[in-house]
């Protein structure tokens, strides 16, 4: 045992650098001013005069459900591909995946403000095979769509991961013994499959959601700059020595994730009592 304790103490003491004291900074500026308990940033966040801070939360929590929404529908199938033991091609496609996510955040969000600009490589194609005449252009960039794009490109893989992971393990005895009860694959997928997927989707959907719901720069750099997000506020506070108020948002936002792991957790807890 204390052998353990010895070889916990340096990631314990990085979790109090680098985690804990960061907390209590925050907790401190959104919470105190000039040494005074308050609520006054709270306060000025429900009862801003301008409108702005609670819509941009609003929609930040509705594209990050929207990009979470989709890295399921898109992840759950390449997980699925990945996880048939028939095509031996999961390092392939796990390859694929990863590759991306050793270049920069930036540099990725670049390479996708080149594809989607007005002259960029998307438009020059449609107009090279002839469907859009040689001037006109689809207005890809600089849009909500574009900025949900971005996120889905940036945050698939933290949804494929974990499902395949849970895929990979799964006893392929309860796939055999429906289908010898003569369960078709739709069946197989739906009362076997999917069920037994639960944990991994529950995992990947927490992984996707909690940095999409606080993303920043993406809306600057595809949307233009046209719309905030609720990561832009917090920033532009930081950034304008409004610590108090960008604390207060930061507390907010952390709440926000908080209850939706406890939500997911609830859902894991529930979907693992049934599994037993």
């Amino acid at each position: 045992m204390h052998k353990k304790r010895l070889l916990a103490a340096p990631y314990s003491v990085w979790m109090v650098i680098f985690i804990v004291v960061p907390l209590l900074l925050v907790a401190y500026f959104a919470f105190f001013e000039n040494g005074q308990l308050t609520f006054a940033f709270f306060k000025r966040f429900f009862d801003d005069p301008n409108k702005i801070y609670l819509p941009t939360l609003l929609r930040s929590l509705l594209l990050a459900l929207e990009c979470t929404a989709l890295c399921l529908l898109i992840g759950y199938p390449v997980a699925l591909f990945m996880a048939d033991r028939k095509l031996n091609l999961p390092s392939m496609i796990m390859i694929l995946l990863i590759i991306p996510m050793w270049i920069n955040f930036l540099l990725r969000t670049y390479s996708w403000m080149i594809l989607l600009e007005n002259n960029g490589v998307i438009n020059r194609t449609l107009q090279y095979v002839g469907l859009l005449q040689q001037g006109d252009h689809l207005k890809l960039i600089y849009t909500q769509g574009a900025v949900l794009v971005g996120m889905v490109y940036n945050y698939l893989p933290f949804m494929v991961l974990p499902i395949y992971s849970v895929l990979a393990k799964m006893d392929y005895c309860h796939i055999e013994a429906a289908q010898d009860l003569g369960a078709n694959p739709f069946k197989v997928f739906c009362r076997v499959t999917l069920p037994l997927s639960v944990p991994g989707i529950i995992t990947g959907i927490t992984m996707v959601f909690m940095p999409a719901v606080s993303t920043f720069a993406l809306s600057k750099l595809l949307g233009g700059g046209k719309f905030s997000l609720f990561g832009d506020l917090i920033e532009s506070s930081f950034t304008s020595n409004n610590w108090g108020v960008g604390s207060a948002m930061s507390f907010i936002m952390m709440a926000l994730i908080l209850l939706s792991m406890a939500v997911m957790r609830a859902f894991d807890s529930s979907a693992y009592q049934k599994k037993g």
